[in-house]
């Protein structure tokens, strides 16, 4: 092994809200979609404007641990490699896990992307080097103040192999109850962490890091239909009972284009040798270059997830990038990413005859055109601007501390260290602690931007229209300018900055003691901005319903500020059931922040003018009056995007409503 040069990571600038930020992982030579997360994922960090190093590894496990080639094949990246790139960590010398985690000493988080249980021993012996475990001093401070150091945040894209072996399970337990925060990337494997021992876990989607560039149209082709099934053939991928499915079903061929897990070589073997299945599947054994994806994507017609289980996948987003309608198992997270019928097919898992029923149709050329008709191109930047701002929050400094012993459903902050306070559904118990808890957590906080309201140019209006992209880009110009972390949705930047303006303006006593909840869900770019000027926002975030403040248990008049903004902000269905719950959530002078769509009455969701002036007066019924002038440049300027608008059935703009509880 090369022993490269692992250098301190300097510090940010003072004032900054930049964070300096390890990431430990796996990137070039090693292949795959963990290798090509971490490095996207340093890419992303310092592209927001942190300071990212990523620290790899020159030998990462043995050859028994994984049953095929762990490298990419004449050494063709998948995705860009990431330039501050150290490869520092070999498997065969624990002295640098020891070495590499005392250079990372200085930094404000280590995040260790998690590839196997094995590796649990190199992570922790790095950590604790780092002086970034619980309990382990940090580096040297003040007399009477406690010493500073990293935050530990593990990324499981599994917490327990698919295929599990002895001895995981303890590995993991141990590995788990040691460090700050886990990221997972569903509800499955969050509660899978929590059982056991996670300090604090926190859900995000796993976000795109697509090789193989762009995709190749496609013509239209007679024949057989073609299903493509992708990836490393394993057990769980159920590649098996798609090919037990095809038996009955003729005029449909299939590709298996990957490597095959020993365990399924015999299998497929001997399925593929069955007399039905003759010239019908083209077994492409082997690393896929992702300079090969494209086309091999354009030579098919649908792409086959028959999974028999599944954590995080970005499979589904792969094909629809390529314009390719999907056939899945109806699991998570397939199921929340194919509309069945309209982009792709879902069937039970392990289902032969369901499958079987969906080759059928799948047999059919309208069938096949319609679903490809109704793939969108995914959006591939918003995913990850939600990521980057959950690892922000786990990463902020521990003595930013919120309400403490507060645990959560898919969040948790049980450690009094999290900057925030994610709640989920079934926090009612908690709900008495609220008021208290934050202000004790606010007492503690230090701000990461210095920012006063004075800082605000007077064209940031509490109550606005954005009809124009250039309004919103200015916005992000604007945020970025002040320092504030970066957003990656210049329209959501509209809509928090005019929050945020309004918040210091009229509910900041210097303090930053005003207590507000956030009803745009957690990772919004309003909390992020709040913590880093000093406040400590509770983010509501629940599965399956709407977010209210009712689920806190709050005390009637003990809120400052509730905010509900782009992209979850209020529509015309529900600004009233928002409204009636702010209004005995505010305490006298409170500020309730909505954003609602503006367009046609065949705009699902959209308010007209009127609307605006109907939705006002019941506010004022409830004993609202509005902060900004309506009557004037703001309803003008209504009318002005309706007459702009391009489509008589979408939304033309964004209005941001503040109202102060009299």
């Amino acid at each position: 092994m090369t022993d490269l040069r692992l250098d301190h990571v300097a510090p940010a600038p003072a004032g900054s809200a930049a964070l300096r930020i390890a990431v430990v992982g796996p990137t070039h030579p090693h292949k795959g979609g963990v290798a090509a997360h971490t490095t996207m994922l340093a890419h992303h960090l310092s592209e927001a404007g942190h300071d990212v190093t990523l620290v790899s590894w020159a030998h990462l496990y043995p050859s028994r641990l994984h049953h095929a080639d762990a490298t990419v094949p004449q050494g063709a990246p998948e995705v860009p490699p990431y330039p501050r790139t150290v490869r520092a960590l070999s498997w065969a010398r624990p002295d640098t896990w020891v070495r590499a985690g005392r250079r990372l000493r200085d930094v404000d988080a280590v995040l260790v992307v998690h590839v196997m249980p094995p590796v649990v021993p190199a992570h922790l012996a790095l950590l604790h080097a780092a002086g970034a475990l619980p309990g382990v001093p940090g580096l040297p401070g003040l007399p009477g103040v406690p010493s500073p150091r990293p935050q530990s945040i593990v990324v499981c894209h599994n917490v327990l192999p698919h295929e599990s072996r002895p001895g995981d399970t303890p590995l993991m337990r141990m590995f788990l109850a040691k460090v700050d925060a886990i990221l997972v990337h569903s509800a499955d494997q969050a509660t899978l962490a929590h059982e056991l021992g996670a300090r604090r876990v926190s859900v995000a989607d796993l976000p795109p890091h697509l090789p193989g560039g762009e995709p190749i149209s496609r013509g239209q082709r007679s024949g057989p239909t073609r299903l493509l099934a992708l990836g490393l053939i394993r057990e769980y991928k159920g590649i098996d009972v798609l090919l037990r499915a095809m038996l009955d079903v003729p005029d449909v061929s299939l590709t298996i284009a990957g490597e095959v897990w020993p365990s399924q070589r015999e299998v497929i073997g001997r399925l593929v040798t069955d007399p039905r299945l003759a010239g019908r599947v083209e077994l492409r054994e082997g690393y896929v270059p992702a300079d090969e994806l494209a086309a091999l994507l354009a030579d098919h017609d649908v792409l086959t997830l028959p999974y028999r289980s599944a954590t995080a996948s970005q499979n589904v987003i792969l094909g629809h990038a390529h314009g390719l309608p999907v056939l899945a198992s109806d699991i998570a997270p397939f199921s929340g990413q194919i509309e069945d019928g309209v982009n792709g097919l879902l069937v039970p898992p392990e289902d032969e005859r369901a499958l079987a029923g969906a080759l059928r149709r799948l047999r059919d050329p309208e069938v096949r055109a319609r679903l490809a008709e109704g793939v969108q191109t995914p959006d591939l930047s918003g995913p990850w601007a939600n990521y980057l701002g959950t690892i922000e929050a786990l990463a902020a400094d521990d003595e930013r501390s919120s309400v403490p012993g507060w645990r959560g459903g898919s969040h948790s902050a049980a450690a009094p260290r999290a900057p925030h306070l994610a709640v989920a559904a079934g926090v009612r118990a908690a709900g008495s602690r609220l008021a208290g808890g934050l202000r004790a957590g606010i007492r503690s906080r230090r701000p990461v931007v210095a920012l006063d309201r004075s800082d605000l140019p007077d064209w940031v209006l509490p109550t606005d229209v954005l009809s124009d992209p250039l309004e919103a880009e200015e916005a992000r110009r604007l945020a970025r300018r002040l320092g504030l972390p970066l957003s990656l949705d210049k329209v959501e930047a509209w809509a928090a900055l005019g929050a945020l303006a309004a918040i210091l303006r009229v509910r900041d006593d210097g303090r930053r003691s005003a207590i507000i909840v956030d009803e745009t869900g957690t990772r919004s770019v309003l909390s992020r901005w709040a913590r880093a000027i000093g406040f400590a926002p509770v983010e509501i975030d629940f599965t399956g319903s709407e977010p209210s403040v009712a689920a806190l248990d709050v005390d009637t008049g003990s809120l400052d500020v509730i905010v509900r903004i782009h992209p979850r902000g209020c529509d015309g269905t529900d600004v009233d059931h928002v409204l009636e719950q702010a209004s005995w959530a505010l305490r006298s002078g409170g500020l309730l922040i909505v954003t609602i769509p503006i367009g046609p009455p065949s705009a699902p969701g959209a308010v007209g003018p009127a609307d605006v002036r109907g939705i006002l007066a019941r506010a004022h019924d409830l004993g609202f009056v509005l902060v900004g002038d309506l009557d004037g440049d703001v309803n003008a300027r209504m009318r002005e995007a309706g007459a702009r608008a391009r489509a008589d059935s979408a939304a033309y703009g964004l209005v941001r409503l503040t109202l102060r509880r009299r």
